[in-house]
């Protein structure tokens, strides 16, 4: 992996992982033994480290789910899923690499897993179209769950997008009318579904992978109608504006499971995912195995009639009388 600047809340904790490390090579080196101070230097470095990511504002959250070297859906896959085969196309135009898809085995079981792709490079990310999807990638997806509806298999899909792609090309193709069609599709599959929001959840171009018996989160991901940095440029006109925004949206972990939109928040490696993709798979994992396991215990049609209560019940008001006002 090549090396990224770290964001401006770490500094002070990489400076003193440095000081250490040169420290260690130092007393290689030299053949002299400095492990009690080594030992202190590296509790202060673990203390430093649980202090800076326990107060992280939204919007520090939300860079941390932009970081470059966060696991992608191809990484879960590899990590979560055992023997993955990818399918491709939307049998109408074409197929999109912006959305992967396919079936895998977990734990045993067959299911069907969806879910945006980002890219490591330039290249990847201009094959990936930097995991905006196109009409033909929401299309792709619906089918594919479709399949998971005839043969029976739960579905899975993974959300790490800041949107679906705004170009002229996805409107003449229909892109609101997919992602309409993704959201009711998904809110009548009669097979158990579940969805991770690992990274980014923007707009209706992750709701249209969101339709879910249960929502689960990373916790240092985002999940709103709007990123920060566009609703600071609509409120404010000023996108430096964006933290603002992020604190004002509400869009953080900890405010969605209060406000019940998503069911569970699933904790990452301190220092985000980004630093242990292996134990992140791993609590994702165990995750989805206590979840898969509560919903198949209940009735297709019962599925479908409590995932559309569920969603319904999002956004709940109390009307007040004249005389209350």
């Amino acid at each position: 992996m090549s090396r990224v600047q770290p964001f401006e809340w770490e500094k002070p904790l990489v400076e003193l992982e440095e000081r250490i490390k040169e420290l260690k090579r130092f007393c290689s080196r030299a053949k002299l033994d400095f492990s009690e101070e080594i030992a202190n230097l590296e509790r202060k470095a673990w203390t430093l480290r649980r202090e800076i990511y326990a107060s992280l504002t939204p919007y520090q959250r939300v860079l941390m789910a932009r970081h470059p070297h966060r696991p992608t859906t191809l990484d879960y896959i590899r990590l979560v899923f055992d023997d993955f085969v990818e399918f491709h196309g939307d049998r109408t135009f074409r197929d999109d690499g912006a959305i992967v898809g396919g079936v895998a085995l977990f734990e045993g079981q067959p299911v069907t897993v969806v879910g945006p792709q980002k890219g490591r490079d330039t290249k990847e990310n201009v094959a990936r179209n930097f995991g905006l999807p196109h009409p033909e990638g929401y299309r792709k997806a619906l089918r594919l769950m479709k399949q998971a509806e005839k043969f029976g298999r739960p579905v899975i899909t993974f959300i790490d997008l800041v949107g679906a792609y705004p170009g002229v090309e996805a409107e003449e193709r229909g892109q609101g009318l997919a992602i309409a069609q993704c959201i009711e599709g998904m809110s009548f599959l009669k097979v158990p579904i579940i969805s991770v929001i690992t990274g980014e959840g923007g707009s209706g171009g992750a709701l249209a992978l969101g339709v879910a018996d249960r929502v689960l989160m990373l916790e240092n991901a985002w999940y709103s109608v709007i990123s920060p940095e566009m609703c600071a440029s609509i409120l404010w006109r000023d996108s430096a504006r964006a933290a603002e925004a992020a604190a004002l949206l509400r869009l953080s972990p900890t405010d969605l499971l209060k406000f019940g939109i998503i069911d569970d928040v699933i904790t990452e490696p301190l220092g985000g995912a980004h630093r242990d993709h292996a134990f992140t798979g791993m609590q994702i994992r165990a995750f989805i195995r206590r979840y898969l396991a509560e919903i198949k215990r209940i009735a297709p049609e019962r599925l479908v009639e409590e995932r559309l209560a569920r969603f319904r019940k999002l956004g709940q008001f109390r009307e007040k009388r004249l005389a209350e006002i």
